[in-house]
């Protein structure tokens, strides 16, 4: 394992955060792959679980900095039209449009779908996560509420048959936004992929066989 001295001027918890990324396997993986972040993994495995990119013609990607899942999608499916947004300047990836704006911004939605060519997406990633404050109530709320936002989106804008996941915390969604995604999707389930870490508060929902505008009907679990 590699250590660190603790450098003057560097907090313990920092020098912390450099070890367990030296010696972090994905950390080595994403370097060695070209990928722009360990997170790619985490996609990789939802997919190879869920079957997320089969038959994806046209995705969006909601926090798409720094750009892993979109490499992803990039490489998995080459053809399909890959459109992110992210808060966060994003450096460019070949094949995706990257709009740097406030996914809450009320004019980003059909900036999204502008710049995805007008067409209904197959597929909806949410990785966003609302900056922390260190009560854990209050980050829960505000993480939930832009996992709400996408699934507004997501109702809005996918195709039947269409698929949205997003990143929840420990817990998963709550039993109001778990009824809502039942509503629309056939099926929603809650899972933590092996590159997300232990320590980590992250799962992720996966609402696949999106029913349509109407929605109605029970979904399954």
């Amino acid at each position: 394992m590699t250590r660190l001295k603790t450098a003057r001027g560097r907090k313990a918890s920092s020098t912390r955060w450099l070890e367990r990324q030296l010696n972090d396997p994905y950390v080595k993986r994403a370097k060695a792959e070209g990928y722009r972040s360990r997170s790619a993994y985490k996609l990789l495995e939802l997919d190879e679980k869920f079957g997320l990119l089969r038959g994806a013609a046209a995705v969006v990607d909601l926090g798409i900095a720094p750009g892993g899942w979109a490499q992803v999608v990039r490489r998995k499916i080459p053809k399909a039209a890959i459109v992110g947004i992210d808060l966060l300047p994003t450096d460019p990836i070949d094949g995706v449009v990257i709009l740097e704006m406030d996914f809450m911004d009320e004019a980003a939605p059909e900036t999204l779908i502008e710049a995805l060519g007008d067409v209904a997406p197959d597929l909806v990633l949410s990785d966003m996560a609302a900056n922390t404050v260190g009560h854990a109530q209050t980050d829960h709320l505000r993480t939930m509420g832009l996992v709400e936002a996408g699934l507004e989106f997501a109702v809005d804008v996918l195709k039947p048959g269409g698929t949205y996941v997003a990143k929840v915390l420990a817990g998963g969604a709550d039993n109001n936004l778990v009824a809502a995604l039942k509503r629309h999707f056939k099926t929603v389930k809650h899972a933590k992929p092996p590159a997300s870490r232990k320590d980590s508060s992250e799962w992720y929902v996966i609402a696949q066989g999106f029913k349509g505008r109407g929605g109605g009907g029970e979904g399954g679990q």
